[in-house]
């Protein structure tokens, strides 16, 4: 095997993209001082991930959710794997990732969406109460996401942080994509900032 071309530039920049937001969401959570920086943060977050479905769908062939998505006997199987420190490589993401990566899309755009509601005192205290909690389970989505990464890393040689900002992760010179998608990034970026000011405003 090879380094080849794996990640798109969408899902890269849609990767970083959240994880800035929603760390910057977090610590901006309880001011009212930086209130309009959380709002901007969480309509990031929210952007990415609704950019992030149709993605899943018409994207290069690693986007897909069909090339991931696999049914609970997969993760099962992927599960035991790391239990014995020998999981089964894929070029992708693994089915354990796959799942954590539509719990998180999930998370990301009910999050941005009762927070949005809050924003404009839509719904009082319950869907106040209710963002805070998405928010929270999807803190520990993101932790159990990044143990999932770290040992992934460790136990297939190869930095899988890094493949997120390169592209290039190990395979067979057949199993590359062709292109990085260039465009389709410049229309995310373009998305983000455009439902950022939408939301803010």
């Amino acid at each position: 095997m090879q380094k080849i071309l794996v990640w798109d530039w969408p899902v890269r920049l849609g990767h970083w993209l959240m994880v800035g937001g929603f760390i910057l969401a977090w610590l901006t959570s309880e001011s009212e001082t930086f209130r309009l920086l959380h709002v901007i943060s969480g309509a990031t977050v929210l952007a990415v991930a609704t950019f992030r479905l149709p993605w899943g769908f018409i994207g290069s062939r690693y986007a897909r959710f069909v090339d991931f998505v696999r049914g609970p006997r997969a993760v099962k199987n992927y599960a035991a794997g790391l239990l014995k420190l020998e999981p089964a490589h894929h070029v992708g993401h693994n089915p354990a990732g796959g799942w954590a990566i539509l719990l998180l899309l999930g998370l990301g755009i009910l999050t941005g969406l009762s927070g949005w509601a809050n924003y404009n005192d839509i719904g009082g205290g319950f869907l106040e109460e209710l963002h805070e909690g998405l928010a929270v389970t999807m803190l520990t989505v993101v932790f159990i996401h990044i143990a999932g990464v770290l040992s992934g890393s460790l136990m297939h040689g190869e930095n899988l942080v890094r493949a997120m900002l390169n592209g290039r992760k190990q395979g067979m010179p057949g199993e590359a994509i062709r292109s990085a998608r260039p465009l389709a990034g410049a229309v995310l970026l373009a998305w983000v900032a455009v439902a950022g000011w939408w939301i803010a405003t």
